[in-house]
C-alpha cells in the first residue's frame, strides 16, 4: 500500500513533509528508471504558482539531471496541461508541482505517465521503496550524460491551440468574469476565452506566492 503518494500524488506541507531532499530523490529514481537504449530519458515538469513550487522544481531537476535525463519545463501551468504535454510530445513521462486546492504552504508532486495518465501504483510503490532506502544507491551519471534543462514555450502553446480546438462557437457578444484564484492558469485562462472572441473582466490574477 502506498504511503506517500496518495490519489492524487505526493501531498504535504512544504519543507517539512515534502522536502526538496524528497523531490531530488523522486527525480533520481525517475531519471534512471526510464534509461533505456541509450536514448536520452526527456521529462516534462510544470508547477503551481506557490512559492515552494521553485524549490521543488529545481530539485526535481537537478535529480533528473544527475540520472541522465533532460528537463523540459512548463513553468507555471495547470496539470491538464502537463498531461497533454507529456504524451503530445511522446515524453517518457511528466511531473507537475502542485498541492490544489490544499492551504499555500502546502505542495505536492503528481507523476504522470508517457499517455498523459495518473501514474500506475506499481511504479509510484517504487520510487516509495526508493524514497525510503537508507543512502542513494543509483549511478549518477558525468560528462556529456548529465541532463540538460530547456524551456519548453512550445508545450504551452501547443496546449492553448488544442484547447481553442475544441471550442464549437465564437465567444464574441459575451462579457465573461474569470477568477484565476492566483492559480496555475492566471496567465492561460485569460488568452483562451478573448482568443475566442469573449470580452474579459478578470480578477485574482496576480499571484505572489
Amino acid at each position: 500500500m502506498l504511503h506517500y503518494f496518495g490519489t492524487d500524488g505526493f501531498r504535504g506541507e512544504a519543507g517539512k513533509t515534502l522536502t526538496a531532499s524528497q523531490a531530488f530523490r523522486i527525480g533520481r529514481f525517475l531519471g534512471h528508471y526510464y534509461q533505456k537504449g541509450g536514448n536520452r530519458v526527456r521529462v516534462v515538469v510544470g508547477k503551481d504558482t506557490r512559492r515552494s513550487s521553485y524549490m521543488l522544481e529545481y530539485a526535481l531537476a537537478s535529480g533528473l539531471c544527475a540520472s541522465g535525463a533532460d528537463v523540459y519545463r512548463l513553468h507555471v501551468i495547470s496539470t491538464p496541461c502537463v498531461c497533454h504535454a507529456t504524451q503530445e510530445g511522446d515524453f517518457d513521462c511528466g511531473v507537475m508541482i502542485s498541492a490544489s486546492h490544499n492551504p499555500f504552504f502546502d505542495n505536492g508532486i503528481k507523476i504522470i505517465n508517457a499517455r498523459g495518465e495518473k501514474m500506475e501504483d506499481e511504479v509510484l510503490a517504487k520510487i516509495e521503496e526508493y524514497l525510503d532506502r537508507d543512502g542513494d544507491d543509483l549511478p549518477l551519471v558525468t560528462g556529456s550524460e548529465i541532463g540538460s534543462v530547456f524551456d519548453y514555450s512550445e508545450g504551452r502553446r501547443h496546449y492553448v491551440e488544442h484547447l481553442l480546438s475544441l471550442a464549437k462557437h465564437s465567444f464574441a457578444g459575451l462579457h465573461i468574469g474569470l477568477d484565476c484564484a492566483n492559480g496555475s492558469a492566471w496567465m492561460i485562462a485569460p488568452r483562451v476565452f478573448e482568443a475566442l472572441g469573449a470580452k474579459v473582466s478578470v480578477i485574482n490574477a496576480e499571484p505572489d506566492g
